[in-house]
């Protein structure tokens, strides 16, 4: 089930605890652990099975590298996905916040690696634009391979379930994950998300971004059709958080989105891209989150909503938010 686990860099210096490498020596994995306190925090990197993707992180062949903070006694943990844009070295998220140490405030934090324009979702059939020799399978991924290897190391927690999160791209996917997985996921969450593939035009910007992400990556053009077939198949329905509405009933739910207005974290006249990307993603990001909001209130399922006045779509706001839903509750 678990290929690979080894330890990664260690935050603040504080190595692999004992207490999880006799979990992990139990199941023959080898793992290194230092002498450290029993509650200090620690970063892992595991290798967990790619359900036939090939390894593009420096693992083991077959296999997805996932980046784990934890600290033995944590209650809850949750799974953050990244954007389109994805790299196959670490997560946007390690690349860019500090939401590894809500490990220190009760809840370990699990980024899978990779999944550049994906939408983390098992594709119909290899992109045919760019040649890609493989399918992505991330669905399998997170929901098995993940899950399994969480489940061993002990990650569950009191309440059974996980959470899972993401961020553009990953909030879409969070979301549809969550709702399909009852039994894994109690907690979902979207920051700056597309919540309404369905709405007019979605699906052939979803098109436009899929060719250009490939394109900027140098991999060539990722073509949506390959994903979940022409706009008319229903398996756009079927990853539409909208559509998908009374699965998260009984879950905590947390959506956010900026207004598109540039912030605190933003300095215009140092990156003028914020303007064309930017401003314009998040504006539409919004419409969709506050689109989702309002069909979740029709249906009667609770959501956690963080809409602060100023914001574009980029990493700053997204660390806020995280450390938002901590304050609010939301792992409780």
């Amino acid at each position: 089930m678990l290929i690979n686990l080894r330890p990664g860099r260690l935050l603040r210096m504080k190595r692999v605890t004992a207490s999880v490498a006799a979990v992990a020596l139990s199941l023959g994995i080898g793992v290194a652990s230092g002498t450290g306190a029993a509650s200090a925090l620690q970063l892992s990197t595991w290798f967990v099975p790619s359900c036939g993707m090939p390894s593009m992180s420096g693992g083991p062949a077959g296999s997805v590298k996932v980046r784990v903070w934890s600290r033995p006694g944590n209650a809850k943990t949750v799974v953050l996905l990244d954007g389109l844009r994805a790299t196959n070295d670490m997560s946007g998220w390690e690349h860019n916040t500090n939401v590894g140490l809500l490990a220190d405030h009760g809840v370990n934090v699990v980024e899978p690696v990779g999944g550049l324009a994906s939408f983390y979702s098992d594709w119909d059939a290899p992109s045919n634009l760019n040649n890609q020799r493989y399918r992505y399978m991330w669905n399998c991924v997170i929901t098995r391979s993940l899950v399994n290897t969480m489940d061993a190391m002990g990650l569950r927690g009191p309440s059974g379930h996980y959470a899972i999160m993401g961020i553009s791209m990953g909030g879409n996917a969070a979301m549809v994950i969550a709702a399909n997985n009852p039994r894994n996921f109690d907690r979902a969450g979207s920051m700056s998300g597309f919540l309404n593939l369905s709405a007019p035009g979605m699906r052939e910007a979803i098109r436009i971004a899929l060719l250009d992400a490939g394109i900027e990556a140098g991999v060539g053009p990722f073509n949506s059709d390959s994903m979940w077939g022409p706009p008319w198949s229903t398996r756009w329905l079927d990853n539409d958080p909208f559509v998908q509405i009374n699965k998260f009933r009984g879950k905590k739910i947390f959506i956010g989105a900026g207004s598109g207005v540039p912030g605190q974290y933003d300095n215009v006249l140092a990156n003028p891209m914020l303007l064309l990307q930017g401003v314009p993603l998040e504006v539409l990001s919004l419409a969709q989150t506050r689109v989702f909001q309002a069909q979740a209130a029709i249906n009667r399922v609770p959501v956690m909503t963080d809409f602060p006045p100023t914001g574009t779509h980029s990493w700053p706001y997204w660390q806020k938010m995280m450390w938002d839903a901590l304050a609010w509750g939301f792992f409780k």
